[in-house]
C-alpha cells in the first residue's frame, strides 16, 4: 500500500465522485414526476396528486423494508458486490421507466427501484469499514457532502435535459448515469478489508444485536435517524406554499421556492466533512448535541419570519446544523459497530431514514392542514427536542 495514497484514501475520492453521480441521477426525476405522469393517462387534479404520492413514495416503502436483507448480503458478500447489484439494477430499472406506456407501469418500475436500492447506502458502509476510524467522521462527511451536492444538482440538469430532449430520453440519460458510476467501481474500488461473516447465529437480527457492545446506543442512533429525516422532510411539503404566503402571491414563487429549498443543502455541503473532522478530534456525539440546539432555534425562528429573506437566511442556517446530525449519526455508527455486521446496521439506518422520508411530508401536511404553515415549524422544534432528549438517555448515556 502506498503510505502517500493508501486505498481508503482512493476509495474515498472515487466514491465520493460515484455518490455525487447517484445524488444527481436520483433527484434530476423528482421534478417532472408529477408532469410525466399527468402525460400517462387523462387524471383529475386528485387523481394527480393521489398518483404522485404513490409513486413517490412507492420507492422508499420498498427499500424501508428490503434493505435489512440486503445489509446481511453485504456482510457476508462484500459491500462492493451491493454496490454494483445497486447501481445496475437501477440503471437497468430507470431506464426502462422512459418506456412505460400508463402510470401502473411507473408504479411497478419505482417499486422495483426500490428493491434495488442501496448504492449510497453500501458506499457509506465500505468507507466505513476501510478508513481507520480515526478519520472516519471526516470520511463519512466529505461523502455526505459529495451526495448533497449531486442532490441539489440534480433537478437543475433534469430541468434542462427535459428541456432539451424529453421526459422519456432523461430516463435513459439517468440510467446511463448509473451505469457508468457502477462501472467506475468495479474498476477502481477495493475492498481491502472484508472479511465475510460466517456465523450462523448472525443470520437473524437477535445475533446481530448480541454482537453489539451496546445495542442501545446503536438503537438510540437509529431512532436519531428517523426523527432527523421526520423533522427536516416534515417542511419539504410546505415550504413553496410558505413562500407563496409570505410573497401575498406577488413575485415568482417557483424560483425563490427553489432557491430557498436549495439552501440547506449548499450550508451542509459546505461544513459536513469539517464538523466531522472537528468531531474525530473532540468527541461525535458533542457536534451532534450541538447540531439539534442549533437546529431547534432555527426551526422555532422560522415560524415568525415576515419575509422571504429571513427565511432564506434560516433556512441556510438549518443546513449546517443538519451537517451535524445525520452523517454524525453515521460515524457514531462506524465507531461503534463491529465491523462485520456493518453493513448491517448501516442497512437498519438507511431503513430508518426511509421511514422518516414517509412519516415527515405526512406529519407536514397533517399539521399545515389543521393549524397553519407556522405551526409546522413549532411543532418540528418539538420534535428536535425530544430528539435532542432520547439522544441524551440512549446514547450519550451508554458511551
Amino acid at each position: 500500500m502506498n503510505s502517500h495514497n493508501p486505498i481508503w484514501k482512493r476509495n474515498l475520492k472515487v466514491l465520493s465522485l460515484c455518490v455525487f453521480i447517484a445524488g444527481i441521477a436520483f433527484s434530476e426525476i423528482m421534478p417532472f414526476l408529477s408532469l410525466y405522469i399527468n402525460t400517462l393517462g387523462k387524471f383529475s387534479h386528485q387523481q394527480l396528486n393521489f398518483w404522485s404520492g404513490i409513486v413517490y413514495s412507492g420507492t422508499f416503502i420498498v427499500s424501508a423494508v428490503v434493505s435489512p436483507w440486503w445489509g446481511k448480503l453485504a456482510d457476508k458478500k462484500g459491500r462492493k458486490p451491493m454496490i454494483l447489484r445497486a447501481g445496475i439494477g437501477m440503471a437497468v430499472v430507470i431506464a426502462a421507466m422512459g418506456l412505460v406506456q400508463n402510470v401502473w407501469e411507473l408504479l411497478l418500475l419505482r417499486m422495483l427501484q426500490g428493491v434495488f436500492a442501496g448504492f449510497i447506502s453500501n458506499s457509506n458502509a465500505l468507507i466505513a469499514t476501510e478508513t481507520p476510524k480515526s478519520n472516519s467522521g471526516q470520511a463519512l462527511g466529505t461523502i455526505s457532502s459529495a451526495t448533497t451536492a449531486g442532490t441539489l444538482l440534480g433537478p437543475l440538469i433534469g430541468g434542462a435535459l427535459t428541456s432539451i430532449f424529453s421526459y422519456r430520453v432523461t430516463f435513459m440519460i439517468t440510467g446511463g448515469l448509473l451505469l457508468f458510476a457502477s462501472i467506475l467501481v468495479l474498476f477502481l474500488v477495493h475492498e481491502t478489508d472484508f472479511e465475510p461473516v460466517t456465523e450462523k447465529k448472525l443470520d437473524k437480527a437477535s445475533g446481530v444485536i448480541k454482537a453489539l457492545r451496546s445495542p442501545r446506543l446503536i438503537f438510540g442512533l437509529l431512532l436519531t435517524t428517523l426523527i432527523i429525516q421526520a423533522a427536516n422532510n416534515s417542511i419539504n411539503p410546505i415550504v413553496s406554499l410558505y413562500v407563496r404566503q409570505l410573497l401575498q402571491n406577488h413575485g415568482n414563487v417557483v424560483f425563490i421556492s427553489g432557491v430557498i429549498a436549495a439552501l440547506p443543502g449548499i450550508a451542509t455541503f459546505l461544513a459536513a466533512s469539517r464538523f466531522g473532522a472537528l468531531g474525530d478530534r473532540i468527541g461525535t456525539h458533542k457536534i451532534i448535541v450541538g447540531g439539534f440546539i442549533a437546529a431547534a432555534i432555527f426551526f422555532f425562528l422560522t415560524a415568525f419570519v415576515q419575509n422571504t429573506l429571513e427565511l432564506g437566511i434560516l433556512r441556510f442556517l438549518v443546513g449546517f446544523s443538519d451537517a451535524c446530525l445525520f452523517p454524525q449519526v453515521q460515524t457514531m455508527l462506524t465507531k461503534n459497530s463491529p465491523a462485520k455486521v456493518t453493513g448491517r446496521i448501516f442497512s437498519w439506518n438507511q431503513s430508518a431514514m426511509y421511514l422518516g422520508n414517509i412519516v415527515g411530508p405526512l406529519l407536514g401536511s397533517l399539521v399545515s392542514g389543521l393549524y397553519g404553515y407556522s405551526m409546522v415549524f413549532i411543532v418540528t422544534t418539538i420534535i428536535v427536542l425530544v430528539n435532542l432528549l432520547l439522544f441524551k438517555l440512549n446514547v450519550i448515556n451508554n458511551l
